[in-house]
């Protein structure tokens, strides 16, 4: 990438915190010079900033790209286009005449254009107006396209084709949304509600901000959650790509609403105290030309690279240049734009496996091997882009959360900069609902394998957290299944009400739906995460409107009254997610030291670990309860039921009783120093607290 520090032996490269990293994992020690090269790559962009204009100016670049109105009412535009042989602006407000607003060039592939105000003193372009950059190439072919810096735009009338279309943007002040609530304090456990915006609504059609601020965000501090994550929201002309087809990164998506109203949702959410994180996608881009970043200025570069590196092959999308300095900018500028515009908290990065490595992660098996994260494969320029984003949000927002979509691995994505990581907070245990869908899948309740279960629960890298999830928003998807599914499937259409004919299948499902999530919570990370919906087991998959559906939004939302019907099991099971949540506020165990595992027993199927002063017991065993069954404790006391996924609000079989008290003997077991009598029902769930005597 170039620069003074990347000139020298990586080995004189200064790294503040290195040995730090090194000391906690020596294994990593053979990999220092490499550390210390990315590092080198990583500073060198960083004095080059602070040079030319700063960190903080550099991740501003809305304030001076885009279309702006000045305090006169004149308007200033400015792109860069460094392709074009030339940039005109075109519109409503000059009865759309291709060539008379000709920006000047400037130097670096830049352009401006200033309109004056009208002789009245109006501004020229008016709110809602519809506007576009013409693009005139070196052949002098003159191409219609949407600003990379477009702030609002919009689907177009039926009638008028597909090609979104770019509205200016300037309310009257009493129009815009003034925040009234303080972002909330960075929650030390982090209980992540994954939400779309869209298919929030019970009926048929596109759900709309205002809402989703009235409707579900009360549901969602209800349920325990401390954190919303909106999917979708950055514009994508594409419904059914789930948000992940970007095409305007700077708009936050019409379909649902206004940006004002956007806004109205993240500040109804902080008022009830919870943190907003943004589902943000700087891993790819959609390869629209007309209304998205793809040949903006007539050329195959630009924004990315040419050739065979600027396309991913499974995605079919553009993958960007970040050595290029006018990327880096519209992407980190990307980054400050929704925490300073829309007051999100933080950000879950999409697709940071693709980013990472060359290969995009395609065909990748990743086994672990150390040697897999620091070879040739690895793309250093995205990874410094990667580095810098964090760098730059923690410098700016010291409780900012970042949360890395990462299935390889790469060791220290979640340890700072200064000790040579990448500087994320979080990456999601991608494995660990691989796991869960295995099992349903591929293997009877009798053969599930209690270690290979705890295995992939805890293996995570030391103080590197992890946000755990039983099942992804993938799986809910048409073609695929939740774990509801696989675990009661047709069965759920006849069986879920209180006053049919028990069924096994059901009775089976409801157990295993709650265990499966409280294991997950217990012992899978430092943060947990659930997909709308799928806490209260919804029944059908989610399938966008498209060609192969006729356009049909039948499975494009969330049927609610599923849950509050109190005639129906949904009912269930989300009253046990609230119950684990709000055990996790009064315990604390996701930001306590991981679970102690004293117990898992193949034959009995059978596991207990020890978090925050709790113990976990789960009795996967189909058939077989247990009584009088010893469990290893480190600390003496009485223990007593605080949950238990067999009482009645739960659908469970009334089998375990919350007054029993439990006395710890002194006799050690399972490499504890006391241990404790239990009786275990069949399938079942429970959580002790102990209470000194």
């Amino acid at each position: 990438m170039g620069g003074k520090l990347s000139a020298l032996d990586p080995m004189e490269v200064e790294v503040p915190r290195l040995n730090v990293l090194l000391d906690r994992d020596p294994y990593l020690r053979g990999y220092e010079r490499e550390f210390r090269r990315r590092y080198a790559c990583f500073k060198d962009y960083v004095d080059r900033v602070s040079e030319q204009e700063g960190i903080n100016n550099f991740s501003k670049g809305y304030e001076y790209y885009g279309i702006h109105v000045n305090a006169d009412n004149s308007v200033t535009c400015r792109e860069w286009a460094p392709g074009a042989r030339q940039v005109y602006l075109s519109g409503d407000f000059n009865e759309w005449n291709r060539t008379s607003h000709p920006y000047n060039k400037l130097e670096f592939g830049k352009w401006e254009l200033h309109i004056p105000p009208n002789s009245d003193g109006s501004c020229p372009i008016k709110h809602l107006s519809e506007i576009k950059i013409i693009i005139q190439t070196i052949n002098g072919e003159l191409l219609d396209r949407l600003s990379p810096w477009a702030v609002y735009v919009v689907q177009p009338p039926k009638e008028k084709g597909f090609t979104y279309e770019q509205r200016m943007w300037n309310p009257p002040q009493e129009e815009k949304h003034q925040f009234r609530h303080e972002r909330p304090k960075k929650p030390l456990s982090l209980r992540i509600y994954e939400c779309h915006v869209g298919i929030a609504a019970s009926e048929p059609r596109v759900g709309t901000y205002l809402e989703f601020a009235q409707n579900i965000i009360p549901r969602i501090k209800k349920l325990g959650y401390n954190a919303i994550q909106l999917m979708a929201i950055m514009e994508h002309a594409y419904y059914a790509s789930f948000g992940y087809q970007v095409t305007s990164f700077y708009a936050a998506s019409s379909r649902y609403g206004t940006p004002e109203q956007l806004k109205q949702l993240i500040d109804v959410a902080h008022s009830h105290g919870l943190v907003v994180l943004l589902d943000v996608v700087h891993s790819h881009a959609s390869k629209n030309v007309l209304d998205g970043l793809n040949q903006f200025d007539g050329t195959n570069a630009g924004f990315f690279h040419d050739g065979s590196r600027g396309e991913h092959a499974l995605w079919d999308s553009r993958l960007f240049n970040y050595s290029e300095y006018e990327v880096l900018k519209f992407l980190l500028s990307n980054l400050r734009w929704y925490m300073e515009e829309y007051r999100f908290d933080g950000f879950r990065f999409d697709g940071v496996t693709s980013m990472l490595y060359h290969s995009r992660g395609i065909g990748e098996g990743f086994s672990g091997n150390y040697d897999e994260y620091f070879g040739l494969n690895v793309d250093t320029e995205a990874l410094v882009y990667l580095m810098l984003a964090n760098y730059m949000l923690h410098q700016l927002y010291p409780d900012v959360i970042t949360v890395a979509e990462d299935v390889s691995g790469m060791p220290a994505t979640c340890r700072p900069v200064d000790e040579g990581g990448t500087g994320f907070d979080y990456r999601l245990g991608m494995a660990i609902p691989d796991k869960w869908i295995e099992l349903l899948k591929e293997f009877k309740d009798d053969d599930w394998n209690m270690g290979n279960i705890v295995h992939t629960l805890t293996n995570r890298r030391w103080m590197e957290k992890t946000i755990a999830y039983a099942e992804s928003h993938d799986q809910a998807l048409v073609g695929d299944k939740t774990i509801a599914f696989w675990l009661m499937d047709k069965e759920m259409y006849t069986h879920m009400s209180t006053l049919s004919e028990p069924s096994p299948i059901i009775d089976r499902g409801l157990a295993l739906h709650k265990m499966i999530r409280l294991l997950t919570h217990g012992l899978g990370g430092e943060g947990y995460l659930n997909f709308m919906g799928n806490e209260f087991g919804h029944p059908e998959w989610l399938d966008f409107p498209r060609a192969g559906n006729n356009d049909s939004y039948h499975y494009a939302r969330r049927q609610w009254h599923l849950v509050d019907d109190p005639l129906l099991k949904y009912k269930f099971l989300g009253a046990f997610d609230e119950a684990m949540n709000n055990l996790e506020e009064k315990y604390g165990w996701l930001h306590k030291d991981p679970g102690y595992v004293s117990w898992k027993h193949e034959e009995d199927k059978v596991i207990a670990f020890e978090r925050a002063e709790l113990l976990f017991v789960f009795n996967f065993h189909p058939s077989k309860s247990f009584t009088d069954y010893r469990v290893g404790v480190e600390m003496p006391g009485d223990y007593k039921i605080v949950l238990s996924s067999d009482d009645e609000q739960f659908g469970g079989f009334k089998r375990t009783d919350a007054s029993v008290s439990h006395l710890s003997f002194p006799e050690g077991f399972a490499g504890r120093r006391n241990s404790v009598m239990l009786y275990l029902p069949s399938r079942t769930a429970i959580v002790f607290a102990r209470h000194n005597t």
